[in-house]
Formats: C-alpha cells, structure tokens, sequence
C-alpha cells in the first residue's frame, strides 16, 4: 500500500509523466509524417491517452524509467529508409532532451519573477518538485530510449546497421531483445543493483541543466 508521503510524491510525478510520454511520442509521429510516411498521423497529438503503454506507464511512475506505446512507421514510404528510420527514432529522445532544457529555464524564471509562490507553505515546495521532476523525467525518458534494446529508440540505431540480408538477425534481436529488458528491469528492481548507468547519465545531464541556469544553490 502506498503511504501519505509516496502518494503524494507519485502525484507530483504524474504531470511530468504524462507530458514527457506524451512530447516523445508526437515528436516520432511528427518526423515520420514530414518524412512522408502517414502511417502515424493518429499519433499526431499531445493526449496521453493516445500514447500510454501500460507496463511503461508504471515502470516510469514507480522507477523514473520506462516508455509509451510504440509508433508505428512504414520505412518504405522514406525517400532514404535508412537514414529516416533512425532520425525518426531519435526525434523522441531529443524532444525529452529540448523539453528538459525549456522546463530548466522556466524554473529559473519562475524562481526570479514567481518568488512569491514558491514562499507558500507546502504549494511552494510542491510547485519546486514539481517542477525540478519535469527536468529530470524528460531526461530518464530520453537516456533510458537511447539503450540498444528493442522496443526502445536506440534498438533501431543498431537495427539500421544489419544488413537487409540478415534479416533473421533483426527478427531475433526484436523477438529476445524485449525479453533481456524486461529481464533487466525485473533484476534491478529484486536485488537493488544499477545494472545499467542511467541513474548516473541522468544525474549528471539534470546538474548539468540545473548549473547551466545557475540553479545549483536555488533548489
């Protein structure tokens, strides 16, 4: 069961979530679609409802980690397959990276101009988490689509790599490479180990943001 303090750090998540899944999954529609493949364009809108995976939704909300509900594209319909399929597949990780950066800035803003409100008790505090989980949500979003292992967005970077006349191998690295995240995950969460480096990579790319807005000694 969740206590008062989990519920409402969950609550204080849920808006970043929502808004991080969202901006990655439209920001894949969006490039597919002005590379001239329209399998997407029901994905061409920021309602979360459209793009929550389920298990990704609770993987993201308990583990600050996870992914949206895949976008569909046709390479076939791409003047350069190869080089479209892996610009559409980075064009989500980018968008968590820019909102990341733009959700830093904003903080600063706010901090400089709305000092006001984060004085209130409990509503300021709230207001500066909330805030500070948009930066680092969008990042975890990002780093975690960047590893090389389907379904997420750095398994078609290595996917583009084997050659069409392999095409069993990419058959098998969809089919198994789903299982060994999953696997993944499952371990880290049981035994509490960083088997990969995102905590880190997300760490230091959130001080990086926050320092680049000087906002080191501000939150």
């Amino acid at each position: 069961m969740f206590s008062s303090v989990q519920l409402v750090t969950t609550l204080l998540r849920l808006p970043a979530i929502l808004f991080a899944l969202s901006i990655h999954e439209f920001a894949h529609a969006y490039t597919a679609t002005r590379l001239g493949d329209r399998t997407s364009e029901g994905r061409l809108t920021l309602n979360p409802l459209v793009h929550i995976d389920p298990m990704g939704f609770i993987c993201l909300l308990l583990l600050g980690f996870g992914w949206a509900k895949p976008v569909m594209i046709d390479p076939r319909a791409f003047q350069k397959p190869r080089r479209d399929e892996v610009l559409v597949s980075l064009a989500g990780p980018v968008s968590n990276i820019v909102s990341a950066v733009f959700f830093g800035l904003l903080l600063k803003l706010l901090l400089i101009f709305g000092k006001q409100w984060f004085a209130q008790p409990y509503l300021g505090e709230a207001l500066l988490i909330m805030m500070i989980n948009f930066v680092l949500i969008n990042i975890g979003l990002a780093v975690f689509n960047l590893l090389p292992i389907p379904p997420l967005d750095g398994s078609h970077l290595i996917s583009v790599l084997i050659p069409d006349k392999h095409f069993h191998l990419k058959v098998a690295f969809y089919k198994y490479g789903s299982m060994v995240l999953i696997g993944i995950i499952l371990l880290e969460t049981v035994i509490d180990v960083d088997i990969l480096p995102i905590g880190r990579v997300i760490a230091f790319l959130a001080r990086f943001i926050f320092q680049m807005f000087g906002l080191g000694n501000s939150i």
